[in-house]
C-alpha cells in the first residue's frame, strides 16, 4: 500500500510503501503503523491512522492522504520532493500502551509533523 502523507498546506512530508514504516522524504525513518496506531521506532504511542487521517492525542489531523474522508477541508497538493535513500530502519521499541481514543476532531492540529514524529 503506497501512500503519501500531506500537512495542512499540502506538502508532501511523509510516504509508506508498505503500508507499515513511514519514512520522510529525506529518507529518515520516522514511525510506523499497527493497527489503528501510530508508533515510533522507540515504543512510544504518537497517535492514530483512521479514515486516511493521521491524528494527535487530542484526535486533531496532523497528516492526510489522498484517500482520507471525514476531517477538515485538504488543500491543494503541492508537488511531492524527490525521495531520498532509506536510512536503515531503527530496531522497533517495546510498544507502550496506548491511551484511550478520543473523539475525532474536524480540525487541524496545532502540532507541526515534524513535531508528531520526534
Amino acid at each position: 500500500m503506497d501512500l503519501t502523507f500531506y500537512n495542512r498546506l499540502g506538502q508532501a512530508i511523509a510516504y509508506t510503501q508498505d503500508g507499515t514504516h513511514i519514512f520522510l522524504f529525506t529518507g529518515a525513518a520516522a514511525a510506523y503503523l499497527h493497527e489503528d496506531s501510530v508508533y515510533s521506532y522507540s515504543g512510544a504511542h504518537l497517535g492514530w491512522f483512521i479514515d486516511g487521517w493521521i491524528r494527535d492525542h487530542e484526535g486533531a489531523c496532523v497528516l492526510s492522504t489522498q484517500e482520507a474522508h471525514g476531517g477538515p477541508p485538504r488543500p491543494v497538493k503541492q508537488v511531492k520532493p524527490v525521495k531520498q535513500v532509506k536510512v536503515v530502519k531503527p530496531v522497533k521499541g517495546v510498544r507502550r500502551v496506548r491511551p484511550v481514543r478520543p473523539v475525532k476532531r474536524m480540525a487541524w492540529s496545532h502540532i507541526p509533523p515534524e513535531g508528531f514524529f520526534r
